[in-house]
C-alpha cells in the first residue's frame, strides 16, 4: 500500500487488508492506519527515519501512531533500526521498550574500517581529495565497486558572478537557487522555481559567472574525468524521475555493470551490494553544525547507514570520511566508539539543554504574504497559551530560518513542557480560543506536536 499505485489498485489493497485475505501489509507512512482483520504484529523498519512523519496537512508520526495502536490492539510492535532515534533509545533506557540486538551483521560480515580524512589545506581535484581518488582507484583496479555519498543533489548550490559577487537566488525564497548543468536550469530546492541558467550577471551583464559548491551532478563529472573507463551511476531525485529508473540502475549494480555509485541519502538504507567494499562520504560537515538541533542525530545516522553497504560479502569494506572538522566531538565519538557511545554522549547535551526525548515540543507555525499579520497572531496565541500552565515555556514569536519560502512570510512559535500531558492539556484547552481569535483568519497556520523539523 502506497500512494504511487493506481486508485483501484489502492482500494483492492486496502479491501484484501481489511477483509483479511491479505495475511502481510507492505506499505508506506500511511499504510499504518490500514484496516486489519486480525491484526498480529505491526513492524517499522528504519523507525529513525525523519520521513515517517506527516510534515503537511494531517501530521502524525506513522512509528508513534504504530506504537499506540498495537498497544490499544494489545499486540506487539517492532522498531527496527541500526540507528535507532533519541526517542527510542531513552524509551529502552526507561524500560518503556525492551532492547533486541542482532550481534552480528548479515551472512556474518565483519564491520568495516572507518577513516577521517582531514581535508584541510588539501589538494583537491573538484569535491575529491587525492587520498579519495587513490582509494577509489585502488578498488576499481581490483574490479570491485565503489559507493560515494553526497546528500546534496544538483551541479552546484550557488552561481555567482565572479566580478561583483551577485548571486542567483530565489525571488520566492531566501535560499539561493542551485544550478543543474544536464538541463541548464536553475531550481529551488524548497519551493520549485525553475528558470533558464543565463550567461550573464542580472546586476552588471558579466559573463564571468561560477558555480560554486559540488552536487552529485557535479561529483559524477568529476569521477568522468578522473576515471574515464569506469561506469559512473547517480542516485538522486533527478537521475530517478521515470518509473523503474532506481530499480534499473540498482539492478546493474548487483549485476556488477555499474563500478562507482554516486547518490544521496536514496542510497543509505536497505540496498545490498556484494561487491561494494569502499564507501566515501564526500562533506561530513553539513551535518556537524546546523539550525535545528536534530542535525548532528541525522548526520550520524546517514554515516552509519551509509557505511552498512560496505563489506557485507566476503570481501572487507572501509569508510572514507572527508571533513574540515576531523577533531569535532560528536564525529570522533561516531567513529571510535560506535553509535551507541554517541548517542550516550548526545543525550547528555540534550538532557543539559532540556531538549527532546527530555521535554516535549510543539510548533505553532504561522505565514502570510506581508509578515506582520502572523507576528500579531502569534503574539496573542503566546499570550493566551502562557495563561494555561505556570510550567509551560513558550518562546517567540520568531521568525522561521528561512523566513520567507514560496512568497510567503513565515514566523513561528516554539512551546515547550518538561511533561507531555502539561503540553497536551494545554494545547487541547488553548487552541479552541486560538482558532477563533479574528487574527486567525488573516493567515495560514498550523500545529505540530513532536516536531521533526525546526525550518
Amino acid at each position: 500500500l502506497h500512494s504511487g499505485l493506481p486508485d483501484a489498485q489502492r482500494f483492492n489493497a486496502w479491501s484484501d487488508a481489511r477483509a483479511g485475505r491479505a495475511r502481510v501489509v507492505l506499505g508506506t507512512r500511511s499504510a499504518v492506519w490500514t484496516a486489519l482483520r486480525d491484526p498480529a504484529v505491526i513492524i517499522v523498519d528504519e523507525e529513525h527515519d525523519a520521513s515517517y512523519k506527516q510534515q503537511d496537512g494531517f501530521r502524525y508520526s506513522a512509528r508513534d501512531v504504530a506504537v499506540m495502536r498495537a498497544k490499544m490492539l494489545d499486540i506487539p510492535v517492532v522498531l527496527g533500526s541500526a540507528t535507532p532515534s533519541m526517542e527510542t533509545i531513552q524509551n529502552v533506557a526507561g524500560g518503556r521498550f525492551e532492547e533486541l540486538r542482532l550481534p552480528r551483521r548479515a551472512g556474518g560480515a565483519e564491520l568495516p574500517e572507518i577513516r577521517v580524512l582531514d581535508i584541510r589545506r588539501a589538494n583537491m581535484t573538484g569535491a575529491l581529495s587525492a587520498q579519495m581518488i587513490e582509494a577509489v582507484r585502488e578498488e576499481l583496479h581490483a574490479r570491485r565497486q565503489v559507493m560515494l555519498f553526497l546528500n546534496r543533489r544538483g551541479f552546484a548550490p550557488v552561481l555567482m558572478c565572479h566580478d561583483c559577487g551577485w548571486t542567483a537566488r530565489c525571488a520566492r525564497c531566501e535560499t539561493s537557487m542551485t544550478y543543474h548543468k544536464r538541463d541548464d536550469v536553475l531550481l529551488c530546492h524548497h519551493c520549485g522555481t525553475r528558470s533558464r541558467a543565463g550567461r550573464q550577471c542580472a546586476d552588471c551583464a558579466s559573463q564571468n559567472l561560477v558555480q560554486i559548491g559540488h552536487g552529485t551532478e557535479r561529483l559524477a563529472e568529476t569521477l568522468a574525468a578522473q576515471f574515464p573507463d569506469a561506469c559512473i551511476a547517480r542516485v538522486d531525485r533527478d537521475s530517478t524521475r521515470r518509473r523503474g529508473e532506481m530499480q534499473r540502475i540498482l539492478e546493474r549494480v548487483r549485476a556488477g555493470e555499474v563500478d562507482i555509485l554516486v547518490g544521496t541519502q536514496m542510497l543509505t538504507k536497505g540496498h545490498d551490494f556484494p561487491r561494494l567494499t569502499l564507501v566515501g562520504v564526500i562533506d561530513a560537515d553539513g551535518g556537524l553544525f546546523g539550525a535545528d538541533f536534530r542535525t548532528s542525530e541525522r548526520m550520524a545516522q546517514q554515516i552509519v547507514q551509509v557505511s552498512g553497504r560496505a563489506g557485507r560479502a566476503g570481501e572487507p569494506g572501509r569508510v572514507i570520511i572527508q571533513t574540515h572538522h576531523p577533531d569535532n566531538a560528536l564525529l570522533q565519538s561516531l567513529i571510535l566508539h560506535g553509535y551507541r557511545d554517541f548517542s550516550s554522549m548526545l543525550l547528555e547535551e540534550r538532557r543539559d539543554a532540556e531538549l527532546p526525548p527530555f521535554s516535549h515540543l510543539a510548533l505553532i507555525r504561522c505565514e502570510d504574504h506581508r509578515g506582520d499579520p502572523s507576528r500579531r497572531f502569534l503574539s496573542r496565541a503566546r499570550d493566551r497559551l502562557l495563561e494555561e500552565d505556570a510550567e509551560l515555556g513558550v518562546f517567540g514569536p520568531v521568525p522561521a530560518p528561512m523566513e520567507l519560502r514560496a512568497g510567503r512570510r513565515r514566523f513561528q512559535l516554539l512551546v515547550q513542557a518538561s511533561r507531555r500531558s502539561t503540553l497536551a492539556r494545554s494545547l487541547t484547552r488553548a487552541l479552541p480560543e486560538i482558532e477563533g481569535m479574528p487574527e486567525a483568519r488573516r493567515v495560514r497556520w498550523s500545529v505540530d506536536v513532536d516536531p521533526q523539523d525546526m525550518l
